[in-house]
């Protein structure tokens, strides 16, 4: 596998740093309010709904299991966290689409010092609202089946232990054809192409999506992972997965 997962997760830490940059703070504005409005009102209800139903699953445990409380309910508040951070972050991205395009496009005029063909200006990403939300379901199409996938191997005793790692690792390669797909859409590229694109770079993507993956899993800083994503993505396309000219 190509790439190198510890400089893939550095692209979103340089990325949150570049968030304050002049040229971007405009652009950053939209995306991190829409998160923090999805984020703060979804994860208390989320939250309280786990603790809830938690109580009346565990009450099946006889008494001499009791101890088995201590394991189960680290490993389900770690499956619940990756697989609502990603749900609500795909809310987030649905909505906020065109403007994390747009996010990405000054993003990549920054790094690479070119002008970038694409939204240019707030009104146009706003015409591309229709767009944007048609890609973000294909992505979420995309997802479903092997989600489905990994919640039923969930149930299934022994390879339930795996749970907590085949969800992370979906995770990861979800949340970087997620953020991924800003830039290479603002080149007009298909969603098959960002496919193939992740998969060139494996391990840089993955290193890349498995750290959006845990800090949109922790409360506060999820809120800043959406445009901080975006433009780490951006520095990913840039500087290991664009075409060399």
């Amino acid at each position: 596998m190509k790439g190198n997962a510890i400089q893939g997760a550095g692209y979103l830490i340089e990325g949150a740093r570049l968030l304050t940059h002049p040229r971007l703070r405009l652009f950053v504005l939209i995306p991190l309010v829409v998160n923090v409005l999805i984020f703060a009102s979804l994860l208390g209800v989320a939250y309280s709904y786990l603790a809830s139903h938690m109580e009346y699953w565990l009450g099946f445990i006889p008494d001499w299991l009791s101890f088995l409380e201590w394991i189960i309910w680290p490993l389900i508040g770690l499956v619940f966290s990756l697989a609502t951070g990603y749900t609500f972050t795909a809310l987030a991205l649905l909505i906020a689409s065109p403007f994390n395009s747009l996010l990405a496009e000054k993003a990549e005029e920054l790094i690479t010092g070119r002008e970038v063909a694409g939204l240019e200006g707030i009104g146009t990403a706003l015409l591309e609202v229709p767009r944007g939300i048609v890609r973000e379901l294909a992505k979420l199409l995309y997802y479903v089946p092997m989600a489905l996938l990994v919640l039923v191997l969930s149930f299934i005793p022994a390879l339930n232990a795996l749970a907590p790692v085949l969800w992370f690792l979906l995770g990861a390669w979800m949340m970087s054809i997620q953020f991924v797909d800003y830039p290479m859409d603002n080149h007009r590229l298909s969603f098959a192409d960002v496919k193939e694109a992740v998969r060139s770079r494996r391990l840089s993507s993955m290193g890349f999506g498995g750290l959006v993956a845990l800090g949109a899993a922790i409360p506060v800083v999820n809120f800043f992972v959406v445009p901080s994503a975006v433009v780490g993505a951006t520095l990913l396309w840039c500087r290991e997965l664009a075409p060399r000219q």
